[in-house]
C-alpha cells in the first residue's frame, strides 16, 4: 500500500502493544492522569516522554507500551478532559437554555486547562476521542430535533465552540499577564486605566468606552468574576441569536 493510501492512525483504533514482563506495572490512566497534571501546571511546551517517564518512576521506553508517541497521549488526555464536560440534552425550555449552560461549562473547563485551546485548534485527530464524539453527537441531536438543519447544526456546533475557544484563548492569556504582575486583575486594570485612557484620547468613541470602564473598575465592590460572566452571556446571547433558525426568519 502506498504512502498516499495509508490509513491515518489514531490511538482509539490501533490495539495496544502487551506489556513486557520486566516492564514495572504502569497502566495508561496512571500515564494520562500524570500527563494531563503536567500539562496544568507547565504547559503543553513541558510535556515529553522522559519528563513524564521521570514524574511516574519509569523509563520513557517504558510509556511506549501503552502510547505510541506524543500525538496519540494528546488525544487521550483531551478525552480525559472533555469527559469532564456534560453532554447537552434537550430541555423543557426548548434548546437554548442547555446550549448556553454547557457553553459556560465548556468556558470554565478551558480555563482549568489553559493549554487545550491551542491543541483544539489544531486539524487532527483530537476529535475522534469518545468524550468530544459523544459531545458533538448530544449538540447535533438536540439541536437537530430544536429545528435546526443539518447544516445549520453543524455551523453552530463550530460557531459556538470557535467562539467558546477564542474567549478562552484571551482570558488565560490575560491571567498569565496578571500572575507575572503580582496583582489581582482589578488591580492590574487600575494600574493600567490612567495610560490607556490617555492613548484613547485622540480616539472619541473609544475614549468614551475607556473612559466608561475606568468609571467600573474604580468601584470598590466590582466582582470582576460577576461582570465577565454577564458579558459573556451577552456576547453568546447574541450569536445564538444569530443561529437561531426562527429568528433568522424572519429577518
Amino acid at each position: 500500500m502506498g504512502e498516499a493510501e495509508q490509513q491515518i492512525q489514531s490511538v482509539w483504533t490501533r490495539e495496544p502493544q502487551r506489556r513486557r514482563r520486566e516492564q514495572p506495572a504502569l497502566s495508561r490512566e496512571q500515564i494520562v492522569s500524570e500527563a494531563l497534571a503536567l500539562l496544568d501546571s507547565e504547559g503543553i511546551e513541558a510535556l515529553s516522554f522522559r519528563k513524564l517517564g521521570a514524574r511516574l518512576g519509569a523509563g520513557a521506553t517504558s510509556l511506549y507500551t501503552h502510547v505510541a508517541n506524543k500525538d496519540e497521549l494528546m488525544e487521550l488526555v483531551t478525552d480525559a478532559v472533555f469527559s469532564e464536560l456534560t453532554p447537552p440534552v434537550a430541555g423543557p425550555d426548548g434548546w437554548r437554555p442547555p446550549i448556553l449552560a454547557f457553553t459556560h461549562e465548556l468556558h470554565d473547563l478551558m480555563l482549568r486547562h489553559p493549554w487545550l485551546a491551542s491543541v483544539l485548534g489544531e486539524i487532527g485527530l483530537m476529535y475522534l476521542a469518545p468524550s468530544m464524539l459523544r459531545l458533538n453527537e448530544s449538540f447535533l441531536s438536540l439541536l437537530e430535533g430544536s429545528g435546526f438543519e443539518p447544516a445549520e447544526a453543524d455551523t453552530a456546533v463550530t460557531v459556538i465552540f470557535s467562539f467558546v475557544m477564542g474567549i478562552a484563548l484571551s482570558e488565560a492569556a490575560s491571567r498569565n499577564t496578571f500572575r507575572r504582575s503580582g496583582l489581582t486583575e482589578i488591580e492590574w486594570y487600575r494600574k493600567l486605566w490612567p495610560a490607556a485612557e490617555i492613548a484613547a484620547r485622540p480616539y472619541p468613541t473609544l475614549h468614551r468606552r475607556y473612559t466608561s470602564f475606568g468609571e467600573i473598575t474604580a468601584d470598590p465592590n466590582l466582582d470582576m468574576n460577576e461582570l465577565q460572566r454577564k458579558q459573556f452571556d451577552i456576547q453568546i446571547g447574541c450569536i445564538l441569536d444569530g443561529l437561531d433558525p426562527e429568528l433568522r426568519g424572519k429577518r
